[in-house]
């Protein structure tokens, strides 16, 4: 329960209901589970555009949806983005990349990268049908494809809150998450649901390959920057 918990507190705005720091292990665990915390923030954000709808029209809807997406999430993997396309497009050596990506200030790519993200997805979440099943998968599968890359790939710096995250995920966390998001893309689309599952693993590993032409590794901001490109195409 307390890797669950860490997963919720570290993805999302929920409430602190641990008020300590969590150790290295408990992340690593807590990996697993952040499919389940994409469900949880699927049908979250599914509520909030049904009301929405009944109230206003479907444009709107898409906007409060959104801001909703943004709030819940503290807008966490959205700066990671804009933070990596800062640093891979911004700088010349994997030093100056990576220093880019550590400076909280936001640059000219960042501002343009999450401008076009944040148009995309709201296109996406005006459209009058399969919102459920879009809004489902693409906050459970983005949450699945970053395990992937934590796991698969070595991370750049040798300190930080995500070196110790990639440290202690261990297989298993690997197959939990699977696990929690092929139930969910079987439930919403079956045999398709597999097919976006695919596409979804595929983003992640291209995206990853792509970042470590330029990088020696990974980095948290890149953990968010899959997580993110994955919601969106799903979205889209």
């Amino acid at each position: 329960m307390i890797s669950i918990i860490a997963a919720f507190q570290f993805l999302t705005i929920f409430p602190a209901l641990i008020k300590r720091m969590f150790t290295p292990q408990e992340m690593g665990r807590a990996v697993g589970w952040f499919p389940l915390v994409g469900v949880a923030l699927g049908f979250s954000l599914f509520g909030v555009n049904y009301v929405a709808r009944l109230v206003f029209p479907p444009t709107v809807a898409a906007a409060l949806t959104l801001s909703a997406w943004i709030i819940f999430t503290r807008a966490f993997h959205l700066d990671g983005f804009m933070d990596t396309c800062d640093g891979l497009f911004g700088g010349w050596t994997p030093e100056r990349r990576l220093e880019i990506m550590k400076d909280s200030r936001m640059g000219a790519f960042g501002v343009a990268g999450g401008i076009l993200v944040l148009l995309i997805e709201y296109s996406a979440l005006s459209s009058p049908t399969n919102l459920f099943p879009s809004i489902l998968l693409a906050a459970t599968l983005g949450r699945w494809a970053s395990p992937l890359v934590i796991y698969s790939f070595p991370y750049a710096r040798e300190d930080g809150l995500g070196n110790e995250m990639k440290r202690n995920v261990r297989w298993q966390e690997v197959v939990v998450s699977t696990l929690i998001a092929g139930i969910t893309a079987w439930v919403m689309l079956g045999w398709l649901g597999f097919v976006f599952m695919l596409g979804a693993a595929a983003v992640g590993f291209l995206t990853s390959l792509y970042a470590m032409r330029l990088l020696p590794g990974l980095t948290g901001d890149i953990y968010g920057t899959v997580t993110t490109l994955v919601e969106m195409l799903i979205l889209a």
